[in-house]
């Protein structure tokens, strides 16, 4: 039978989202000597967040492949899934440029990408449910998606132009 919409992807949805939101919050308030710094240093370097996301994306996976849980356990699987994701594409512009800032425009996009998907496979229609009303509800919402990220990229750029310098400064300003 049919399902409407995964609940699982709306939980990992749930965790990325609120990770991330505390995630950004925190290095913000760190780097700003809001609060003590709270970064882990292994031997005089700095290991990032992402670190904790590979770790944590490893074991829920090995606990979803190996022990196939069911119910709660699952959806609390789900959950730490997306907080996982959450930590790990917070910095994806630093996997694509080693020792590069922490505010790069890479990180932005990948996190609303993320979530886009998620959000997608979380409250999509089965596609075996799909009739043709929905196809044109769906291209319709992906020109209106498109059209908003343009707006939203040109708007990010300016935003950049004018904050990017301050958060470079906070950042080099939180250096040890």
């Amino acid at each position: 039978m049919p399902t409407e919409s995964n609940p699982l992807a709306r939980r990992a949805l749930f965790g990325f989202i609120l990770t991330f939101i505390a995630a950004r919050t925190l290095v913000f308030l760190i780097m700003s000597h809001r609060m003590p710094n709270l970064y882990f240093f292994m031997r005089g370097t700095h290991v990032h967040h992402l670190n904790y996301g590979i770790f944590l994306l490893s074991a829920v996976s090995a606990y979803v492949l190996f022990w196939m849980p069911k119910g709660r356990s699952l959806s609390i699987a789900a959950l730490l899934y997306g907080a996982a994701m959450a930590l790990t594409f917070d910095e994806f512009g630093m996997w694509l440029h080693l020792g590069g800032s922490y505010w790069q425009r890479a990180s932005v996009d990948a996190i609303v990408v993320v979530a886009a998907v998620l959000a997608l496979i979380g409250f999509a229609r089965s596609i075996e449910t799909f009739e043709s009303r929905h196809l044109k509800v769906s291209i319709a919402v992906l020109i209106a998606l498109i059209g908003f990220s343009v707006v939203l990229y040109d708007t990010s750029l300016q935003i950049g132009k004018v904050e990017g310098p301050r958060l470079m400064q906070l950042e080099l300003a939180s250096s040890p």
